[in-house]
C-alpha cells in the first residue's frame, strides 16, 4: 500500500506505507513508531514533540512522552524527519520530503513550507565536504498575519520584542493540510 502525501508547494510524491519505510532503515515497526510517522506524514504544521504527544494520547492511553521524544529522534537520525530548530524554543519536526526551504511567521509562529529556488539544494559536495542536509530558514510575517485583523496595530511592537513578551496566544491560524 503506497500513500500519497500532498506538499504545500504543489508537488505529490509517493511514499511507502510507514511500515515499510521503517523497515528500509532498519528500524523494529513498532505501533508507536508507525502511528509517529503516520502522523507526522499527514502533517504539515511541522509539530513539535508536545503537540504530537498531545494528538496521539486519545487513541494511545499508555504512550509516553518519553516514547515521542525518543521515536522522533531515532526518526531524525535515520533520516526520515528533519528536526527544525528555527525557533529558539522547541524542536518542530517536519517529514522529509523533497528538498524545501521553511518560512518562520514572528506574529503567529507558524512555520510553513516554501518553494525558493535554491542553487544548493542538490549540491553533494561543498570544497570537498559532503553536504548531508541543508537548512534554509525566512523569518517575517505570514500572509494570514499580514491580512488579519490586528496586525496592524501592534505590527511594530511584535517584531521588536518578539512573541514570548507580546503576550499573544501563538497561533493565530493554522497551517494543517493534511494528505491523502
Amino acid at each position: 500500500m503506497m500513500n500519497l502525501i500532498y506538499s504545500k508547494i504543489g508537488m505529490s510524491i509517493k511514499y511507502g506505507a510507514p511500515k515499510a519505510l521503517l523497515a528500509s532503515k532498519g528500524l523494529n515497526a513498532s505501533l508507536q513508531r508507525i502511528r509517529i510517522l503516520e502522523h507526522l506524514m499527514g502533517r504539515m504544521d511541522h509539530p513539535t514533540a508536545n503537540m504530537v504527544y498531545a494528538a496521539l494520547t486519545g487513541e494511545m492511553p499508555t504512550l509516553s512522552k518519553a516514547t515521542v521524544y525518543n521515536a522522533l529522534n531515532v526518526l531524525v537520525d535515520k533520516g526520515l524527519l528533519t528536526a527544525l530548530t528555527i525557533t529558539s524554543e522547541e524542536a518542530r519536526y517536519d517529514f522529509k520530503r523533497e528538498h524545501h526551504h521553511h518560512f518562520f511567521c514572528k506574529h503567529c509562529g507558524s512555520i510553513l513550507d516554501v518553494k525558493v529556488k535554491c542553487t544548493y539544494a542538490d549540491v553533494a559536495e561543498i570544497e570537498g565536504h559532503r553536504v548531508e542536509d541543508i537548512h534554509g530558514y525566512f523569518k517575517g510575517t505570514c500572509k494570514e498575519c499580514l491580512t488579519g485583523a490586528g496586525y496592524q496595530e501592534d505590527r511594530h511592537s511584535a517584531a521588536r520584542v518578539g512573541l514570548r513578551t507580546t503576550g499573544r496566544k501563538k497561533a493565530r491560524h493554522t497551517n494543517s493540510k493534511r494528505g491523502g
